[in-house]
């Protein structure tokens, strides 16, 4: 059995304030994946740094309080590696993965955009850079007898059903026609398999990120953008799949909500 989470943190040091590390105490979880660390290791509490029982493989921005992302192991990762080989995003906190026994998960953080900015323009060539990468790692893993796991926020919908307010955002960065056709990519042309979406294939949801404005979580209207995406044979293993959404909006610590699944 492997039980793996993910989660947009929305700042570690913020998130330990308000419940992270409670959380990250009970979890039933072997591996967690955190996106949007915003802080370097030396930035960070020694509870929050080091976890006890944990092993904690990070990769930070050269930009102070941007991006970040970890990947926690109960079992210590046989190698690290931080980015995908593409200088432009290199030191860009983006992308850490760590190979176990059986197989390697991957922490990613793709870029939000915005569109008509240079921001989108980053995503875009993000995404470009990213999907041969995708394919590389899934041939090379697959000649080690590994699967590949890569969890995070991918900042992008894929269907209708991956969000509440999905007429409004057709013309917003996260649900631009090209960037679901991307993602379409993933999966089709990249063998990779949503693993959420495969065991729950009927939607609306189950969302794991709402704004903060206004009544965005009372009224569940949020988006579904962080993601297991996993090879086919580890999806196949999937068992459950839960989105751990607080009760209350004043009970969250991010404003996200962990992913977790269980692969038998």
């Amino acid at each position: 059995m492997l039980t793996v989470s993910t989660v947009n943190v929305n700042g570690l040091r913020a998130a330990a304030k308000k419940g992270y590390l409670e959380w990250l105490s009970a979890t039933a979880a072997d591996v967690v994946c955190l996106q949007e660390v915003r802080a370097s290791p030396d930035q960070l509490p020694e509870e929050v740094r080091a976890p006890q029982g944990w092993h904690m493989a990070q990769a930070y921005s050269d930009v102070k309080g941007r991006n970040g992302v970890a990947v926690l192991t109960r079992e210590e990762p046989q190698a690290v590696r931080v980015g995908f080989g593409v200088a432009e995003f290199e030191h860009s906190g983006r992308y850490v993965e760590v190979e176990l026994a059986d197989v390697v998960v991957a922490s990613l953080y793709l870029p939000s955009g915005d569109v008509g900015t240079p921001r989108q323009d980053e995503k875009d060539r993000f995404m470009a850079a990213f999907l041969p990468y995708l394919v590389e790692l899934r041939e090379k893993a697959a000649a080690d007898g590994r699967e590949v796991l890569v969890c995070g926020d991918w900042n992008i919908a894929h269907r209708p059903e991956d969000l509440k307010s999905w007429k409004t955002n057709q013309k917003s960065s996260g649900f631009l026609p090209y960037e679901r056709e991307w993602l379409g990519s993933v999966y089709d042309e990249a063998e990779y398999v949503d693993v959420v979406r495969a065991l729950h294939p009927s939607g609306p949801g189950p969302y794991t990120w709402w704004s903060y404005r206004g009544k965005a979580y009372d009224n569940d209207s949020g988006w579904r953008i962080d993601l297991h995406v996993a090879t086919a044979g580890l999806a196949a293993r999937a068992t459950g799949a839960v989105v751990e959404r607080a009760a209350t909006y004043g009970e969250r610590w991010s404003d996200h909500a962990p992913v977790t699944v269980t692969y038998a």
